[in-house]
């Protein structure tokens, strides 16, 4: 197991983190296997909550399963299925657990996903939920002012969508995240180095990235099919024209192999931006291709054991 998320956020040297999707079925040799393959690549994994609003194991459950893989996780919960007692039970048994990370969220609304009449909680906003996680902590009380005999000890995380409208509060947004306990934020697809670097800069205008590490989001465009996905279906993702022209230009055979270039390009941009902690690798189903991500890019836990000049 590496040195694990805080330590790696201390080092000075580029964090990589990168995403396991619980199955849709109780066979915990998925979450195994991809907690395998990340062993050593990366500093962390997100475990992800449901995602899209689809049924899979627990996120918790899958934490337990990844830690004991020897990878560390980063337990992602979100507000759509459970009220603030659920919320704060499913937060402490992950402390009681072991689970040193937390990532917290709204989370889809159910509509979008398999069970689009199921109905939505939205009892607190990711916002109120890591104001949440805060007080757990650093207070010691639940929001019903019960003391905690025993603290939890997560790292608290947050997500952020550099590119939603209004882009102009997009900076301000975070600040509040931060505000409430944020210590690391994951944004969404960066496919656009230069209003990134915009938004990075109003981070550092707001004394943000002095208080929360930013982990700018990636991962490879693989098919014509994923890539109009990307630029037509996921509110917030800016494709460049440019980008798309690059990509559609390559015979089709070459098509996975000049996105997961462009991936290794947008990588080294990104970690050379002053404020950028690092990067947050979305490669799903395809955790194979994170190895070669970081190791392209020059950066990671392995890259760092190395000796080649990226340890602090």
């Amino acid at each position: 197991m590496t040195d694990g998320l805080r330590a790696a956020l201390r080092s000075g040297r580029p964090v990589v983190t990168a995403e396991i999707a619980p199955p849709r079925d109780a066979d915990p040799a998925a979450v195994t296997r991809a907690a395998a393959t990340l062993r050593g690549v990366v500093d962390a994994a997100n475990v992800t909550d449901n995602q899209g609003a689809n049924v899979r194991m627990s996120s918790l459950a899958a934490s337990v399963l990844v830690t004991a893989a020897g990878l560390e996780p980063v337990m992602q919960l979100t507000c759509r299925d459970r009220n603030r007692i659920a919320l704060q039970s499913d937060l402490i048994g992950a402390a009681a657990l072991g689970i040193p990370n937390v990532l917290l969220l709204t989370g889809d609304h159910p509509t979008l996903g398999d069970h689009p009449g199921a109905r939505p909680v939205f009892d607190l906003d990711g916002v109120q939920l890591v104001w949440t996680a805060r007080t757990l902590r650093d207070d010691g009380t639940t929001l019903a002012g019960r003391a905690l005999a025993a603290r939890p000890d997560w790292l608290i995380g947050t997500v952020e969508n550099p590119y939603a409208a209004p882009t102009a509060l997009r900076a301000r947004r975070l600040a509040k995240k931060v505000a409430a306990g944020a210590e690391f934020v994951q944004t969404q697809y960066v496919f656009d180095v230069d209003p990134f670097a915009r938004w990075m800069a109003d981070l550092r205008a707001l004394g943000v990235t002095d208080r929360c590490a930013v982990l700018a989001g990636v991962g490879p465009i693989r098919s014509p099919r994923m890539l109009d996905h990307l630029a037509t279906k996921v509110p917030g993702v800016h494709v460049p024209d440019a980008l798309a022209r690059r990509l559609r230009g390559v015979p089709a055979a070459r098509f996975a192999a000049e996105g997961l270039a462009v991936c290794v390009e947008t990588v080294r941009e990104l970690v050379a931006i002053p404020g950028v902690t690092g990067v947050h690798v979305m490669a799903f189903g395809h955790e194979h291709e994170v190895a070669e991500i970081v190791g392209r890019a020059g950066i990671g836990p392995a890259t760092n054991r190395e000796g080649d000049g990226h340890a602090a």
